[in-house]
């Protein structure tokens, strides 16, 4: 399940059309900034924990995963998992400035954190929520996300491939 939140996007004004329409010679490259890809409770146990619900893959797989399709998109990530609700936070607060993007699955934090939902809101960059499993199809406490209402997109339910989705969609986002 792939579900799209719109954010207000100011029109483009002529000024910006040229500007993104000019050919600049010459310039520097400029090194993007990392997408943050931030895991939460739990989710270091996939492989683990409950196979016949979460696979096996583990977070290592996804991980090597999400290098090599970042790398093939032309950018990179910072991959982090904590078991800390504090940490999540932190990080999430580290992207206002350094990174591009974010992809976060805060694990059980989703269903309970408003201290990451306050912390994602001061974000200005591309979010993506991702569960590997359907959440809407599962206990009625994992049906409500505080993170959905910020987040660009939710990809819920397409297991490890729904990060490459992320990724990819956030390419899309950054792209467009």
């Amino acid at each position: 399940m792939i579900a799209s939140v719109k954010k207000k996007v100011a029109a483009p004004t002529k000024a910006t059309k040229a500007a993104k329409s000019a050919k600049v010679t010459k310039t520097p490259a400029i090194r993007q900034a990392p997408v943050f890809v931030l895991i939460g409770p739990n989710l270091n146990m996939l492989g683990v924990r409950e196979p016949a619900i979460y696979g096996v893959t583990t977070l290592d797989d996804i991980e090597g995963m999400m290098q090599d399709t970042a790398k093939n998109l032309g950018h990179t990530i910072d991959f982090r998992q904590s078991n800390i609700e504090g940490d999540l936070v932190t990080w999430v607060q580290e992207a206002m400035n350094g990174a591009c993007g974010v992809i976060i699955n805060a694990g059980a934090y989703s269903h309970t954190s408003i201290a990451i939902h306050d912390a994602l809101r001061l974000l200005s960059i591309p979010i993506i929520e991702v569960h590997g499993t359907n959440i809407h199809a599962r206990e009625p406490f994992r049906h409500h996300s505080y993170i959905a209402p910020v987040a660009d997109a939710v990809i819920c339910g397409a297991g490890a491939h729904g990060y490459m989705l992320a990724l990819q969609h956030l390419a899309y986002i950054l792209k467009n």
